[in-house]
C-alpha cells in the first residue's frame, strides 16, 4: 500500500453559536497544514447572527458582544481563508477538509464560503477522522470516542475548544492513524 500524501490535507475546526448554519454564526476557524502544522490560520469572525443555543456557547470563551467589535467581517475572513489554503495546499493539487465531526465544521465552511465567494476550495467530499478510524479499526461508529483516540494517540491530549488549537490536534491525530508521529510530538502550551 502506498502511503498518503498529506500535502494537501487541511485540518479544519471552528467554533459556533448554534448547530445549525442557516440560524447560526460562524464565530472562529482554525486551520493547518496537516504534513506542515506551522502553516496556520486562525480568524475570529463578527457574528453573522444573534440567535445563540447556550450549549454551544459554553464550549468555547467566545462572546458575541466582543466579536462584533472585534471579529473580522465573514465575507473578509472567507476570502482570507481561501486565499491562504490555495497558498498552502500544492499548485494544482485539489485541498482536502480534515476535521474530527466533519460534517459539522464542513457544513458551517461551506455555507460561509458559499455565501461569502460563491464558492468552496475544499469542494463537497471533506474528509472525517472518526469514519476513517471506522473503516481502519472495525469498531461500530458508536464506539468510537474522541477522548479514546486523543489517549491512545496523542498522550491524553483534551481539545481546547479554540479553533486553532483544536485544528492543529485534528491533524496529529490523523497523522498518527495514518502511521505518522504521534505522542512522541512536542506538547504545545494548553
Amino acid at each position: 500500500m502506498q502511503p498518503v500524501d498529506l500535502r494537501s490535507y487541511v485540518s479544519v475546526d471552528v467554533e459556533t453559536s448554534g448547530p445549525s448554519p442557516t440560524l447560526h454564526a460562524l464565530l472562529a476557524v482554525g486551520a493547518c497544514s496537516v504534513v506542515d502544522p506551522s502553516q496556520t490560520l486562525y480568524l475570529e469572525l463578527k457574528p453573522s447572527s444573534r440567535r445563540v443555543d447556550p450549549e454551544a456557547m459554553a464550549v468555547h470563551s467566545l462572546s458575541l458582544e466582543d466579536l462584533t467589535r472585534t471579529g473580522i467581517d465573514p465575507s473578509e475572513a472567507m476570502r482570507r481563508f481561501e486565499q491562504w489554503v490555495l497558498a498552502v495546499v500544492p499548485h494544482g493539487a485539489a485541498p482536502v477538509f480534515v476535521s474530527y465531526n466533519a460534517p459539522f465544521d464542513w457544513s458551517f465552511v461551506n455555507d460561509a464560503f458559499h455565501r461569502a465567494i460563491g464558492r468552496n476550495p475544499f469542494g463537497h467530499a471533506p474528509l472525517d477522522i472518526r469514519a476513517l478510524y471506522m473503516g481502519q479499526s472495525g469498531l461500530a461508529w458508536h464506539a468510537i470516542r474522541l477522548n479514546d483516540l486523543l489517549d491512545r494517540h496523542l498522550g491524553g491530549r483534551r481539545l481546547s475548544h479554540n479553533a486553532l488549537d483544536d485544528a492543529l490536534d485534528q491533524a496529529a491525530l490523523l497523522r498518527a492513524l495514518l502511521g505518522g508521529t504521534s505522542v512522541d510530538e512536542p506538547a504545545r502550551d494548553p
